[in-house]
């Protein structure tokens, strides 16, 4: 019994990666053929990628990464950085009736990395509400502080710990920081729980 529901836990978690692939080409297809339908360039900011259903992820977007953005029609932007954010990048969101909230991370290289657990649990409470999807976190370039984020909701989902470091290094590589995996390992999602179930793609892998 204890072998088949290990087995059971690996195929569940297999089927999630293969969405998750999915989802990422589902968006790459949709840019490319905005891309057929105009002179326009539609070029996607440093490490993107679909997280879930109206959840997305990247590095800070350049004004060049603009009309690929608009494609995604997004209500909300996460920014994980605490310098403020540029003037351009405010009048694209004002343009587009997108709104901004800003968690500022410090991002300190290691071994003085300070991940703050209570500025981590709010922008996770902002990514679970479905009102603001479809949703953009970034950081600076998409690895360390969005990582964390997004790491953190993957525990969230039940992805197990394997799966969710698998996924942090993907983005991370060569730059991928024991400290925030630890943080992963050891932030306590029971006060989200509630929370998870009113979000997307969360609905039925959330913990009861």
């Amino acid at each position: 019994m204890g072998e088949q529901k290990i087995l059971e836990e690996k195929l569940e978690e297999e089927e999630k990666k293969d969405q998750e692939v999915l989802g990422q080409s589902t968006v790459a297809l949709a840019a490319a053929e905005a891309r057929e339908g105009g002179d326009e360039l539609f070029v996607p900011p440093l490490n993107f990628a679909m997280v879930e259903d109206g959840v997305f992820r990247s590095g800070f977007p350049e004004t060049s990464n603009f009309n690929f953005l608009k494609t995604l029609k997004l209500r909300s932007i996460i920014y994980l950085c605490p310098e403020p954010y540029p003037e351009e990048n405010k009048e694209f969101l004002k343009s587009n009736g997108i709104r901004l909230f800003q968690f500022g991370i410090d991002g300190s290289k290691e071994p003085f990395v300070n991940i703050p657990e209570d500025t981590i649990r709010e922008a996770l409470k902002v990514v679970l509400d479905v009102q603001n999807h479809p949703l953009l976190i970034h950081c600076k370039r998409g690895k360390h502080r969005t990582g964390c984020v997004v790491g953190c909701l993957r525990k969230l989902q039940r992805w197990c710990l394997t799966s969710v470091f698998d996924e942090y290094q993907h983005f991370a590589a060569a730059k991928a920081r024991i400290t925030d995996q630890r943080f992963m390992e050891l932030f306590d999602i029971s006060s989200l729980k509630h929370l998870s179930t009113s979000c997307t793609g969360l609905e039925k892998s959330s913990v009861a």
